[in-house]
């Protein structure tokens, strides 16, 4: 069942949604389109799952739409990606006409019905290229960091990006110089969602039990996928540093699909040192395993999300959620995340992530006390009924665009 406005409600309280209803009674005219590349997986799905129902209920005709494309696409979206990371002649001139033909595909089959249209991420953005003068409003929503791109892929999006009216970014860090108006619109998590609403404790014991993780004992958690970036292995180093003053377990648990060869050698690595250490606990899990990645963060006492690399890295706010005082790597929009010292700590290294697991480990009020500011800092600021408040304000500001990044707050 897709939550409505009533459901949250009961989490935030009343005045926010009336504040909802308000924003949407001024700009309920407006029909609203958006278009992304996958109908589920991944940040851009879940969010308008959540997004679409809502904003119909609050009177505002949206619909969502999701281009088509081939392996070959797949392959070339990929790429994209890389070449944005950095990564030299990941993008051929056969790739980037491969593209355009499958953009030119989906226009002869999308019907444009929105007053204001959002193309969600790099993979969808060139259908900006055919657009018509018809007084259409057309906003680019990247989701990625954009911080450093590399120059080459850059150059190829911001030539799209500049056809566009406006531009949605996460968080300012994110955000390129552009000849248009950028909005800063920091992603958000769902309170009624598997992996963040509340949980029955016995449900918790079991999903313990069937990991055989102990309990009684304190419990360090990274959740996330299994790849360098995440850098499962800093978090490793961080632990067996950490149990030396505190006997402590580690839980390592994410996606279990990996398709990518040096993770997969990756996990094999982590595999090893799990069979020599009872303590460390390496859980790949299915596809849509949720409730059992909520029952763990629940469980444990500190969580530890220490990415090299982080586009924004909402584990470390749905941790908070659950009032658990968080050690995060600083970098990407965990930075943003985390009031250093007040709701957990921001770490360059795995030994200061030692440093600071050991301190909460031995201090049981302060890891309350974290927890509870955790908890209140995500209630006012990473919400997801933040974020529709966030779209609303977005039609409201393309009446008054300004040419540097608007905060909508």
């Amino acid at each position: 069942m897709i939550p409505t406005l009533s459901d949250y409600q009961e989490v935030v309280g009343a005045e926010a949604i009336e504040e909802l209803r308000l924003l949407a009674a001024l700009v309920h005219n407006q029909r609203c389109q958006h278009i992304n590349s996958t109908p589920v997986g991944g940040g851009v799905a879940e969010l308008l799952t959540r997004l679409v129902p809502l904003m119909q209920e609050l009177g505002i005709e949206t619909t969502w739409n999701v281009i088509k494309g081939d392996d070959q696409f797949s392959v070339v979206t990929k790429a994209l990606d890389q070449a944005l990371l950095g990564k030299a002649n990941a993008l051929s001139e056969a790739m980037l006409e491969s593209y355009r033909a499958t953009i030119e595909m989906n226009l002869r089959d999308l019907v444009f019905t929105g007053d204001v249209i959002f193309v969600h991420d790099p993979e969808p953005a060139g259908l900006v290229a055919h657009r018509k003068a018809d007084g259409r409003r057309w906003i680019w929503h990247y989701h990625l960091d954009l911080s450093t791109p590399g120059q080459a892929a850059w150059q190829i999006l911001r030539s799209l990006a500049e056809k566009y009216d406006a531009a949605i970014c996460s968080i300012p860090e994110f955000a390129q110089p552009l000849s248009i108006p950028q909005y800063v619109i920091p992603p958000s998590i769902d309170p009624l969602n598997d992996r963040n609403k509340d949980i029955d404790g016995g449900w918790m014991l079991e999903v313990l039990a069937k990991y055989k993780i102990d309990p009684e004992r304190p419990i360090i958690i990274q959740t996330g996928r299994f790849d360098r970036a995440a850098d499962p292995l800093g978090v490793i180093t961080a632990y067996r540093l950490t149990k030396k003053q505190h006997n402590c377990q580690l839980v390592l648990a994410g996606d279990g699909t990996i398709d990518d060869p040096d993770n997969l050698t990756l996990v094999s690595d982590i595999q090893a040192q799990a069979a020599s250490d009872p303590d460390l606990h390496a859980i790949l899990l299915p596809p849509f395993s949720d409730m059992e990645i909520n029952a763990l963060v629940r469980a444990s006492t500190v969580v530890m999300q220490k990415p090299l690399r982080e586009d924004f890295g909402l584990s470390v706010a749905e941790a908070m959620w659950k009032r658990k005082p968080v050690i995060g790597g600083a970098v990407g929009g965990i930075r943003r995340q985390i009031v250093n010292g007040f709701t957990g700590f921001l770490v360059h290294s795995p030994e200061g992530a030692a440093r600071r697991a050991a301190q909460l480990l031995a201090d049981a009020d302060m890891c309350r006390s974290m927890g509870d500011n955790g908890r209140m800092y995500v209630m006012q600021n990473f919400l997801f009924t933040r974020q529709v408040r966030d779209h609303l304000l977005v039609l409201l500001a393309q009446n008054h665009p300004e040419p540097d990044v608007t905060f909508l707050a």
